[in-house]
């Protein structure tokens, strides 16, 4: 079977990781970067070519079958519409765009291409939170009543020094670049959202990014049960959680770590989560981590569906629906 040929569209430090997967798995062919540099290191790392300009790859390397798009969030639904319109498939970061009109946008340009349009949802490969989700499907916790996620991290103001991020129309919000995971595996376990409460504010970041540093989240689900989010990038020097306790009539559990990467507790009615293998560790990016890094695993998925024809893990209707829950609790946030 021969094997998918890629590009990448942006060569930040996601990039990279995406790079040593595509390698292993498949053929890097090119990279692309506005920054000539970034785009030079990574094609010579692992033999690809180096553009300057995405419009000028797209149009004349013909022979690739996917783009991966790592520029910065507000450039995702551009990049993916113009590689999915020169009939490419796109595997494209989180957050999938800044706004439902651009997710709807691109999911449009995929159809009307007949592409496949990916979206990185990789948390959901984390071992505990895929013995969470059989559980819950299988009924196993009952009803559920309520469900509390805590995402407590560090981003200093050197984070977002001379940077993209930090900026409302590159990088759109600490929910869209931080804690887009965890809104995703909020609706993957409990269902769609119907009302939405919310607190923000900036505490620590003020004249060094555009928006909240901080937030309360309250959520009533359609299925009934009510939801808590508290999160901040104000976690003094270093990471420190990422959780989501879910209580039901027949059972609690609670996923912990730093990246949701631990099952920490576990009480259930006639039923037990046996040992879960180890996960993967966060991913590194010099003086922070972010989410655990399963992009294997994601790449993995995208091999299955484009060679023989399984199921998306992460479709683009998962991206909308994040994309449009937090779109939804920044129009109704309270900002002190």
């Amino acid at each position: 079977m021969n094997k998918i040929r890629f590009a990448i569209a942006g060569c930040g430090r996601i990039a990279r990781r995406h790079a040593e997967h595509i390698s292993k798995k498949g053929e890097l062919i090119a990279v692309c970067d506005v920054v000539p540099e970034k785009a030079d290191s990574l094609a010579k790392e692992y033999k690809a070519r180096a553009w300057y300009s995405l419009d000028a790859l797209l149009q004349q390397q013909k022979n690739i079958d996917v783009v991966s798009v790592c520029t910065p969030n507000g450039l995702h639904a551009k990049h993916s519409i113009k590689a999915l319109q020169a009939g490419f498939h796109v595997l494209c970061e989180k957050p999938m765009a800044l706004s439902t009109a651009d997710c709807k946008q691109m999911m449009k340009a995929a159809d009307e291409a007949g592409k496949k349009l990916f979206i990185v949802k990789q948390n959901r490969f984390n071992p505990p939170v895929a013995a969470v989700k059989k559980a819950l499907d299988e009924g196993r916790l009952g009803r559920i009543y309520s469900v509390q996620l805590n995402c407590f991290w560090n981003r200093d103001a050197g984070y977002y020094t001379d940077s993209w991020r930090g900026t409302m129309k590159l990088d759109g919000g600490t929910l869209f670049t931080q804690f887009s995971h965890f809104i995703d595996l909020l609706l993957w376990l409990m269902g769609d959202v119907k009302e939405v409460q919310s607190v923000m504010a900036n505490y620590a970041h003020r004249g060094v990014i555009e928006f909240e540093d901080t937030g309360v989240i309250l959520l009533e689900f359609e299925n009934g049960a009510i939801g808590s989010v508290n999160y901040t990038v104000n976690s003094y020097g270093r990471n420190m959680e990422g959780s989501l306790t879910i209580f039901g009539e027949k059972g609690t559990v609670k996923i912990g770590g730093q990246y949701l990467n631990v099952l920490e507790y576990q009480h259930i009615q006639d039923y037990v989560i046996g040992k879960l293998p180890v996960g993967n560790p966060g991913n590194q990016y010099g003086t922070y981590e972010g989410s655990m890094s399963n992009h294997d695993k994601v790449y993995d998925n995208l091999l299955e569906v484009l060679q023989k024809e399984a199921t998306m893990t992460a479709s683009a209707f998962d991206g909308l629906n994040t994309v449009a829950l937090i779109e939804k609790i920044y129009h109704t946030a309270r900002r002190l």
